[in-house]
């Protein structure tokens, strides 16, 4: 294998110099240059020549050689994908919920190197890490002003344990950083202040890239930052400075052309998009925006559109850099000089600008007339089922009776309106919208609709409206800077007029961090099966994520979020009938309230203050707030693992050796018992722990066993650092369906986390089951059907599948980040042929199965599945092994990448 320097012989003449304007000069690796040797550089997509860059730049001869460099230097539109990339990213950016478990792995990955007489300071990021703590904060508290006050001290109180362990790994890490509550949303703060847009180390310059521990990293792909979602495991793996590997990608060009209609807003657009990519069929792709409509859009359009890249199911939504990009950084509050370098070295690699057609070669193209989108919704149950806003209505009533099956409520027609009281009083119907909230990532970036949702405040509450009694209201912006434009534009007062009084800098409901409804409500839903609402500015409606009791969820720009807020059910058609009533009795309609382009842009400067982002984001470090200052964490180079229900060392390292083992291999599976019968769409929202603890659960009871009171249970998200409660809470979701249960005595599906314990039969929760299974020895196996592992990058949907003792999951075909962390966790994961399902086969769940492994295994290789029924019948089907690179077999035979990546570490691969 060629070693460095013979490829630094050999590519002497690529390394250039460039000059800023300011008359700076900087190094290099110039894809120009590169482009003399191969012509093809310069017709590739754009987001294949940063990935191409960092190739270039971390060549070695060894984990990355010039055979891979050539590979995707000759990249073709249409060729068939079997080669794959190593991929060396800047940094990384963790968010909470997964990066306190990270930041476990890495405490257990320094106790076991201690274990076996390793230095234990060996386990250190090699690349900076951002931790941004923004998933824990919860609305308790709402519409009223001190709301946040109290929900950041609640906030403290239940994650004292977790926040005291992070700032433990503040000072064991050289190259960790944290940005406390209270700042924002990652993926805003992403924006706002850690994205760089090109670095600079030892006079080398080279662009910002990232992976991050959440599925909507690739919001930063709208200010041209290569970066996208990865699950923990693979997160922590570019930490310690391994590459993320991914098969070469076919590039959707998306070619935006006209402009927006007046009243229509960015998230109007993204949810077309969403809904034409995922019907063009783009997971594991990359897509990027050309054309004179995407130059059109504004930075924090293109962000929004960006950030739903999971919905839309592409690895990124990329857009290129240009003026667009320049003027945010300026408005943001980057340096001049810090901009110069980003402009010059953008223009030295010829990648400044946004394509026309024909300047590049795509796979596909699919276009889009900016002009024809219309304001919509999405939902009740998935983000890409967008409805236009004049058929809401009659869209929610033809749900309410169809059955499930086709993602309908299976309710009688006639209970629609009826109403029904709560014993204090309030009157709800079917349809009524309980949770109206302001938040999430996708538009409290985009100050454009923030804005609209302030004026359609002000005019509401000057007409004389108010929002209905059952509804909660919230405001939970993705940055502090948010608040300072809604104040500064005297908007702010109307919203909270309207109860949407600021609750928290964080992602709240849109990952069910909603908090509860009123005991009242909760009581009126479940005794009478009702159908209730909520509508949020978010990303994710999929089922019991947003509320355990709330049955349809639609995704709405913020202005219509207060609009529905006050129509007070999804039932009102907004296009023709009044959103209530107003003063003197006068119907006050949508089109009353609803603001102008001209009003919207006359605010927006006011959004974009740099010196306001300066002070702001200098307070990370001066002034992180007397909550997070009073916290104090133990010291130390390792961790001493004190008692905790939220934080406990991992087993992923039990009985560890330097020398290997473990249960890695290529082993075949045999006499496995069926875990699961699963349909299509299962997410990582079904699998992985999340939302709240039900008392009853198991791991309810075992926090009830370790003396945590009910109100002291927190959530799932808060306590992934303990993996006694999260193995207890996988497969534990509400709205989960084994269809291994038998049906209903109505036809329908039972709804939980329960399977058929063989070979009893008898009805147990899924970890009661596991735990009898591996006490006896025996594997288990998981089958589903299409898009198994959809949603959120939750590293958990794969430990706990683990965990519990699971081998396989067979599929028809998988999400991106869940597949790869199944490698990464020792799980196999298989794809049936596309004539096979466990349908066709006629699996009920009882059956014995085997999973015959080649002696050798290959990226995409076969295996044999064994079905052995009750009655001794025998079938046998080809799979197609899902490991798709070399370096996930490796991490296989390792017995996961966290084994894999310690060994080198402390001696050996």
């Amino acid at each position: 294998m060629p070693k460095s320097r013979d490829f630094k012989h050999s590519y002497c003449d690529i390394v250039k110099t460039f000059t800023t304007r300011a008359g700076k000069s900087g190094r290099l690796y110039s894809l120009p240059a590169l482009a003399r040797r191969f012509p093809n550089v310069s017709r590739l997509p754009v987001s294949l020549r940063v990935v191409l860059e960092s190739v270039l730049r971390h060549c070695d001869g060894e984990k990355v050689t010039t055979a891979h460099v050539e590979a995707l230097a000759n990249w073709k539109p249409r060729a068939v994908r079997k080669s794959e990339i190593p991929f060396t990213v800047a940094r990384v950016v963790l968010q909470d919920f997964t990066g306190v478990p990270l930041l476990a792995d890495l405490a257990a990955m320094r106790s076991a190197a201690v274990r076996v007489g390793a230095d234990p300071a060996k386990v250190e990021p090699l690349v900076p890490v951002d931790l941004v703590v923004d998933h824990s904060v919860m609305v308790d508290y709402y519409g009223r002003k001190d709301a946040l006050d109290l929900n950041m001290k609640l906030e403290f109180k239940r994650n004292l344990e977790r926040y005291q362990f992070v700032k433990w790994g503040m000072q064991a890490f050289d190259t960790f950083g944290v940005v406390p509550p209270g700042f924002g949303i990652v993926h805003q703060v992403n924006l706002e202040y850690l994205a760089r847009g090109v670095h600079m180390k030892g006079g080398m310059y080279y662009p910002d890239t990232l992976v991050g521990t959440d599925s909507h990293t690739t919001m930063i792909n709208g200010i041209g930052v290569v970066g996208w979602g990865v699950g923990g495991i693979e997160a922590e793996a570019a930490m310690l400075g391994q590459p993320v590997y991914f098969l070469t990608p076919d590039v959707v060009g998306f070619e935006l052309t006209g402009q927006l209609r007046e009243g229509v807003t960015a998230t109007d657009l993204v949810l077309t998009v969403t809904e034409i990519l995922r019907k063009h069929k783009v997971v594991g792709k990359f897509v990027e925006f050309f054309g004179e409509g995407t130059e059109s859009l504004s930075l924090p359009d293109r962000a929004t559109i960006a950030n739903m890249a999971p919905e839309y199911g592409a690895t990124m939504g990329f857009f290129p850099v240009d003026d667009k990009t320049l003027e945010y950084f300026r408005g943001t509050g980057r340096t001049p000089a810090e901009i110069d370098a980003f402009e010059a070295y953008y223009r030295a690699q010829d990648m400044f600008g946004i394509p026309k057609a024909g300047d590049i070669d795509y796979t596909s193209v699919v276009k889009l007339d900016l002009g024809k989108v219309a304001p919509s919704l999405a939902g009740p149950k998935r983000p890409q089922d967008r409805i236009e806003i004049g058929k809401v209505a009659d869209t929610f009533a033809d749900l309410f009776s169809r059955p499930m099956a086709d993602s309908g409520f299976n309710e009688a027609p006639e209970n629609l309106g009826k109403t029904f009281k709560t014993v204090n009083g309030i009157e709800v119907r079917n349809g009524d919208v309980l949770i109206a909230a302001i938040t999430s990532c996708t538009n409290t970036s985009n100050p454009s609709v923030l804005l609209a949702a302030g004026l359609l405040a002000k005019k509401a509450v000057k007409a004389g409206l108010s929002v209905k009694p059952h509804v909660k209201t919230s405001l939970a912006p993705g940055s502090r800077i948010v608040t300072e434009y809604l104040t500064s534009t005297g908007l702010l007062p109307y919203l909270e007029k309207l109860g949407f009084a600021l609750a928290g800098y964080g992602c709240t409901t849109c990952i069910g961090n909603a908090g509860d409804l009123t005991p009242e409500l909760n009581k009126v839903i479940t005794d009478n099966d009702m159908v209730c609402a909520a509508v949020l500015s978010g990303n994710r409606n999929f089922e019991a994520r947003i509320h355990p009791n709330l049955r349809a969820n639609f995704l709405a720009s913020p202005p219509l979020v207060v609009a529905y807020a006050l129509a007070g059910n999804i039932t009102v058609d907004l296009m023709t009938q009044p959103v209530g009533t107003g003063k003197n009795g006068k119907p006050v309609y949508l089109g009353d309230i609803w603001p102008s382009s001209d009003e919207i842009h006359a605010l927006i400067k006011k959004a974009m203050n740099g010196k306001a982002y300066r002070n702001n984001y200098a307070q990370v470090k001066t002034d992180p707030g007397e909550l997070w200052e009073q916290i104090e964490g133990v010291t130390g180079t390792t961790y001493n693992w004190p008692e905790s229900t939220y934080i406990a060392e991992p087993p992923f390292f039990d009985g560890f050796t330097v020398e290997g083992g473990g249960d890695g291999g290529n082993a075949s599976v045999r006499g496995a018992k069926v875990m699961a019968l699963f349909g299509d769409s299962i997410t990582t929202d079904h699998i992985s722990p999340a939302g709240s603890i039900k008392e009853s659960s198991p791991a309810g009871e075992w926090l009830k066993a370790h003396k945590v009171l009910k109100p002291d249970f927190n959530s799932y998200g808060a306590r992934r650092g303990n993996h006694d409660v999260m193995m207890r809470g996988t497969f534990a979701n509400v709205r989960i369906k084994n269809l291994m249960l038998p049906p209903l005595a109505d036809g329908s599906r039972e709804e939980g986390g329960y399977t058929l314990y063989q070979p009893t039969g008898e009805k147990l929760p899924i970890f009661d089951a596991a735990t009898r299974y591996m006490a006896q020895g025996l594997p288990s196996v998981i089958f589903a059907g299409e898009e198994y592992g959809t949603g959120s990058s939750r590293d958990w949907a794969a430990k706990g599948t683990q965990l519990l003792g699971i081998k396989a999951v067979i599929a028809k075909s998988f999400e991106r980040i869940h597949r790869s962390n199944l490698v990464g966790m020792g799980v196999l994961p298989l794809q049936f042929d596309a004539r096979d399902s466990w349908q066709s086969l006629g699996l009920r769940g009882d059956e014995t199965v085997d999973i015959e492994l080649p002696d050798h295994l290959v990226p995409q290789g076969k295996a044999r599945l064994v079905v052995v029924r009750a009655n001794g019948e025998r079938i046998e089907r080809p799979l197609t092994l899902r490991i798709d690179t070399p370096v996930e077999v490796a991490y296989y035979h390792a017995g996961g990448i966290l084994p894999y990546v310690l060994r080198q570490l402390v001696g050996t691969a």
